[in-house]
């Protein structure tokens, strides 16, 4: 693993990193990262699917929920699912990203019924489904053990977890933010599962809102000390807060500095995870192209259509084009390496 001056570092003295200037963090994090991954830049082509927003919890930063902020409830049925899965395999798009609310009228046989119906039909697409909240969700709701979701997942084929739900891992913050949903630990304790029936998956961290530094080291050092235990992470990918139509109100939004400060942090301390996320949803484009030489080595994908950072005011909705995608790393001095969900790598553009 990658050790600063020779040892691995610490809480305090990560916490101490937002004390130093900020392109001598940049050059830290990219000397990191380019001993992990050279000037490549991975990418994947994928498409997310939202399935349905109705939701049974009232986090105070999700603007994508049917509530007060959006009361335009939907819920997909199989045939519309399953009509955009043939549309996207039929343009050889290699990943679907399915997350959505937490519906107690869609019954776990839904989830399952989709899964299958997709893996079926397509056995080569990679089905990158249900974060550790909609697990816990679905384990509560249905009387099951996180055991037997995460069985039954796989029995249905899904491939992958994404990391969505961490949020922040300190439990203050997360009473408030997100009061009644998954515990730290208990998100924790389902991807230790998962990892241990030798799957992989990511871990997004919520950030720009009401935390504080020490918290995001806290929630760093965590996952940190599972990926020693499991070695499960591909990839930890910090998600900036968007501030539109919830319940948070904040009211100063996080600067580009504290962003690229994060991002850099990241790198350094998470030593045992190899990837890196700028997802450019919630950081914009343009800044995520920039996150490249702060450690940054993944900008997700071309996404198509999204929905839930969208509602809250980033500008995702029909995702980016893949020439246009691969251009812009390119013009930034690095080279598109586009992957598969697990980081082989496929093609370099």
């Amino acid at each position: 693993m990658t050790k600063i001056a020779n040892r691995r570092i610490g809480f305090e003295e990560a916490l101490a990193l937002y004390d130093e200037d900020l392109f001598s963090l940049g050059e830290s994090a990219d000397a990191l990262r380019r001993e992990l991954h050279g000037d490549k830049t991975y990418f994947n082509i994928n498409r997310h699917i939202n399935p349905t927003n109705v939701c049974k919890d009232v986090c105070k930063f999700c603007a994508y929920s049917a509530s007060r902020k959006n009361p335009n409830p939907y819920t997909m049925s199989h045939e519309e699912i399953l009509g955009i899965v043939d549309e996207i395999v039929s343009r050889d798009i290699k990943e679907v990203h399915i997350v959505s609310a937490h519906n107690p009228e869609t019954g776990l046989q839904w989830y399952l019924d989709v899964f299958r119906k997709i893996k079926e039909k397509y056995p080569q697409l990679h089905v990158k489904a249900l974060t550790a909240a909609e697990v816990h969700f679905l384990a509560e709701e249905y009387g099951k053990s996180y055991d037997e979701i995460l069985d039954l997942m796989v029995e249905n084929g899904v491939d992958s977890m994404p990391g969505g739900g961490a949020e922040i891992f300190d439990e203050g913050v997360r009473d408030y933010i997100c009061k009644g949903k998954v515990t730290s630990e208990q998100w924790l304790e389902i991807h230790r599962k998962w990892h241990q029936r030798g799957k992989k998956s990511n871990v997004t961290m919520l950030f720009g809102h009401v935390e504080e530094r020490k918290h995001r080291i806290d929630h760093m050092m965590r996952i940190r000390d599972l990926q020693d235990e499991t070695g499960g992470f591909n990839c930890f990918i910090p998600l900036v807060y968007q501030s539109e139509n919830n319940f948070l109100n904040v009211k100063e939004f996080i600067t580009a500095n504290e962003i690229l400060k994060t991002m850099a942090i990241s790198r350094i301390v998470l030593d045992n995870v190899p990837n890196l996320k700028a997802y450019w949803v919630t950081s914009t484009v343009n800044l995520a192209l920039v996150a490249q030489e702060f450690g940054a080595n993944d900008l997700d994908g071309t996404i198509e259509k999204e929905s839930i950072n969208s509602a809250a005011g980033a500008k995702s909705a029909n995702g980016v084009d893949l020439e246009e995608f691969v251009h812009l790393i390119k013009e930034s001095g690095f080279t598109p390496v586009e992957r598969d969900s697990l980081y082989n790598e496929l093609k370099v553009w």
